[in-house]
């Protein structure tokens, strides 16, 4: 049984999401064990085996939609594809699965209560700022009342370490973003990455967010680290689809 995270949010039982774990792979150290990421290092064949551990554990109906994350807001429809380039994928097609990899930033998963819109989005504070939440949203087309939203594994609030610059792209954008800095000192805070999700979807209307507790940084059993690790480390997947 592959070790994976099941999101608790009350979405019909034909959607299937979950976040991998770092347990359960074949590649070695530092990627050890189940590294999802081609892009960071890693044997390219150990990346090749451990999706296809993935693929039949969880019973994919489709490969997932890989995509070449860049930090941006961009968001991709995984059902009509011609570029994978960005950091956000949704569909309105069932067994297309959307999926987004992450070493600390913050996974998001959304559907709707009917069971036939869903969303996957990479979270760096790049993408949160320039409003990918809002972009993947609008490609819902969906009333925000209803909408689910599901916040995965990511850097907790006593690890994410900011300048400046940082707190002040999102104070400029919304004055009430201060709630998530904390000082540390006249260069540095604390961010909530958490938070500052979860500020941008109550704004744009929706209430229905779940998740939140973990720490990818604290939590090193579990999850893959860039900011504890460095460059030489893997990433989780998270993945969303229904049937």
């Amino acid at each position: 049984m592959l070790p994976t995270i099941t999101p608790n949010w009350p979405v019909l039982n034909h959607i299937y999401a979950y976040t991998t774990t770092r347990q359960g792979g074949i590649s070695t150290a530092p990627y050890d064990s189940l590294n999802l990421g081609d892009h960071v290092g890693d044997i390219s064949e150990s990346v090749k085996q451990n999706r296809e551990i993935l693929y039949q554990a969880l019973s994919l109906p489709n490969e997932p939609i890989w995509l070449t994350q860049i930090h941006s807001n961009k968001v991709i429809d995984g059902a009509n594809h011609t570029d994978r380039q960005g950091d956000g994928c949704f569909s309105h097609h069932p067994n297309v699965v959307c999926a987004i990899l992450t070493a600390d930033c913050l996974p998001i998963l959304i559907c709707n209560r009917q069971g036939d819109k869903i969303a996957a989005i990479h979270g760096g504070w790049r993408g949160l700022a320039s409003g990918i939440i809002k972009n993947a949203i609008e490609k819902l087309a969906t009333p925000a009342e209803e909408l689910l939203v599901w916040l995965g594994p990511a850097i907790g609030a006593h690890a994410f370490e900011v300048g400046n610059e940082v707190r002040e792209v999102f104070i400029n954008q919304d004055k009430e973003n201060h709630i998530a800095f904390t000082y540390i000192d006249n260069t540095h805070w604390l961010a909530d990455i958490y938070q500052l999700a979860q500020l941008q979807l109550r704004k744009l209307g929706i209430q229905a967010i779940y998740g939140g507790e973990y720490c990818t940084v604290r939590d090193s059993d579990l999850f893959y680290s860039y900011r504890r690790d460095g460059l030489k480390t893997g990433r989780m997947a998270t993945l969303i689809w229904y049937t």
